[in-house]
């Protein structure tokens, strides 16, 4: 199924790539399928196997001037070399952190020096975590004054949804100003009404503006089960207005990440 493309999201804000011994999913197929489902932009997740191993994502932005990247970094990364990853196509740093038992602490003069960098570069923190686990380090963040992306929904808690603690730390964040939360990967929360449920939230609360989408291609662990066909009409359910989801999917990442 080839979606309309007149009602194509313009930028999918999260994917991933990785390397040429992982061929299903290459740069290559990962564009074939963008320029499948009419999509122009993309801004591709740093991958959490690969650690601070950035290259073959930045090689990608380097080549493709449609993509952006997101990168795993150490604290104490040289502010020269942050500078040449902007100018290469990063935009933004990730703390993967969603299933990790040992967490730093981003607390510490370290990181408030790394964040200030990060804030300098007018890059983005994108936080993937449990939203029982997300209230410290929104505190944290927000009062490093850094801008903040928080992936698929928050990841509620099962049995809690909208009224999780977590859920409604990150709604609460998003009145910043400096917040965006990734309406993204419905399919791996507990079920579709869940996934629903949230989006109304996020909308109702935070508006388009503050909103993001992405097909969390190539669907890991889910490979048999998600297409990216699958995850735009789900997006379709979540935003039914065409014009909301323009913003959401087109107007609101492209002055994030590429104007």
């Amino acid at each position: 199924m080839t979606l309309n493309h007149t009602d194509a999201p313009l930028v999918d804000c999260h994917a991933h790539v990785y390397t040429l011994d992982m061929p299903l999913a290459t740069t290559e197929q990962y564009l074939a399928t963008l320029d499948q489902h009419g999509v122009q932009y993309a801004v591709m997740a740093a991958a959490s196997l690969y650690d601070d191993y950035n290259d073959y994502m930045i090689a990608a932005t380097r080549k493709h001037k449609r993509l952006r990247t997101t990168a795993i970094v150490r604290p104490s990364i040289d502010p020269y070399i942050m500078r040449m990853m902007k100018g290469d196509g990063v935009v933004g740093v990730r703390l993967q952190w969603r299933n990790v038992k040992n967490l730093p602490d981003i607390t510490s003069a370290e990181y408030a020096k790394f964040f200030r960098r990060v804030r300098d570069l007018d890059w983005h923190v994108h936080i993937n975590q449990t939203a029982d686990l997300l209230a410290a380090p929104i505190a944290t963040l927000q009062a490093a004054g850094v801008k903040l992306v928080i992936d698929h929904f928050g990841h509620p808690t099962r049995g809690k949804g909208v009224n999780c603690e977590g859920f409604q730390a990150m709604l609460r964040t998003v009145d910043n100003g400096r917040t965006w939360v990734k309406v993204s990967a419905g399919y791996r929360l507990e079920s579709p009404e869940v996934a629903q449920a949230c989006a109304r939230e996020l909308l109702k609360h935070c508006g388009p503006e503050r909103l993001l989408w992405g097909s969390d291609w190539p669907f890991a662990a889910f490979e048999n089960q998600v297409t990216y066909a699958g995850v735009l009409d789900a997006f379709k359910q979540w935003i039914p207005d065409a014009k909301t989801r323009r913003i959401i999917s087109g107007d609101t990442p492209y002055r994030l990440y590429f104007a």
